[in-house]
């Protein structure tokens, strides 16, 4: 599974997609989905744009940022990549606590 960040600003957006955008982007969870979530400033200006996206076992970033930005193109929103950033969750090493660290340790006085 890889997480999409893309970051940019529309262009020329039309009233109602103007419109649109302000409803959805108050009912979008700030999470990443396959479909993608927008957040954005009022003016819809710039955008930031959260997509995840399945990892087969040859797919790389190349083609998760392939699959993200075709994520984006289906909103049909004008608009420019400034930034793409992209992490490769199968990557992410969960660090758990060991049993030891959460005993208390005494002063050894008793």
């Amino acid at each position: 599974m890889f997480r999409v960040t893309i970051r940019g600003t529309f262009e020329e957006l039309a009233q109602d997609d103007r419109e649109a955008l302000r409803t959805a982007v108050d009912a979008f969870p700030v999470t990443f989905t396959e479909a993608g979530t927008f957040t954005c400033d009022r003016s819809l200006s710039a955008f930031t744009f959260r997509c995840q996206v399945p990892a087969g076992p040859d797919d790389g970033e190349p083609e998760a940022t392939e699959r993200a930005i075709a994520a984006l193109a289906a909103h049909g929103y004008p608009h420019r990549i400034l930034r793409i950033g992209v992490t490769d969750l199968r990557e992410i090493k969960i660090r758990r606590k060991s049993r030891a660290s959460g005993k208390r340790r005494t002063s050894g006085q008793g």
